[in-house]
């Protein structure tokens, strides 16, 4: 009974690595911080907002055997109007909508703390008789803009996808683009010991998403009074995307001797 008691604890335990390991993984460093209420460029992100369907086009996407996630597509569908009447048995007909980027689906995503630098305080206490501090201040306004690694089609469209996907899986506020402004400060000192030079730099993270996105035709088929979704030339695209983490900086000070 105890070899078996024994053996349920050690089996436990050896299913919880991986889960503690990505738990790590995915955890905040100590020295990165927010500066959501010091930054001086606050930026709204209602351009990013997601586009709910209407009754009638939620009921028409699910006839669809592909995910349908594209907020400009269900934009457009919301404001089509394509009844099929009540007389029109055997009635058939296509209306064709174009060619869209359908959906993006997530095969990784990690955080890269020290994405790019935006700034670098210093104070040089070689020639000083006491200890100094430093602190951040931010001495010109940064902007860091998200990029895909692959040219393709609908790049507007699919950035607002894979921004909403990383989203789904991150704490952190991620966004196609991210600003400080100049003049952003925050009261958090350190030491700049005599004989010593301080400097400290601050990075914007951002989240690398590695995926693959779906194009594809897309028709409205009417057949009689029945109305659905067809996708056709459907195809796939491998397509990986650096966004950046918005109002939170890495920190990293370094003393040296000159």
């Amino acid at each position: 009974m105890e070899k078996l008691g024994l053996s349920i604890v050690l089996a436990f335990m050896l299913l919880s690595i991986p889960l503690i390991a990505q738990q790590k993984e995915n955890a905040i460093p100590d020295n990165v911080i927010s500066i959501e209420k010091e930054n001086t460029k606050q930026i709204s992100d209602n351009n990013e907002e997601t586009t709910e369907p209407n009754k009638e086009v939620k009921e028409l996407l699910e006839t669809s055997d592909i995910d349908i996630e594209n907020p400009a597509l269900i934009q457009l569908l919301n404001e089509t109007s394509i009844k099929p009447t009540p007389f029109s048995i055997g009635y058939r007909a296509e209306v064709f909508l174009g060619n869209w980027p359908l959906h993006y689906k997530i095969k990784d995503q990690k955080t890269e703390w020290q994405f790019q630098q935006i700034n670098a305080n210093e104070y040089n206490n070689q020639g000083g008789e006491k200890k100094e501090s430093i602190y951040y201040h931010q001495l010109e306004e940064s902007r860091v803009v998200g990029a895909l690694t692959t040219k393709v089609k609908g790049t507007d469209q699919l950035q607002q996808m894979i921004v909403a996907k990383v989203k789904e899986k991150e704490d952190l506020p991620v966004s196609f683009s991210a600003t400080v402004g100049k003049g952003t400060r925050l009261s958090n000192t350190y030491d700049v010991p005599v004989g010593k030079k301080g400097t400290l730099k601050a990075y914007m993270p951002a989240v690398k998403a590695t995926g693959e996105a779906t194009y594809g035709e897309v028709y409205i088929q009417l057949k009689g009074t029945k109305k659905q979704i067809v996708i056709k030339n459907v195809t796939k695209q491998e397509v990986n995307a650096f966004l950046p983490i918005s109002n939170h900086l890495y920190f990293q000070y370094t003393q040296t001797d000159s």
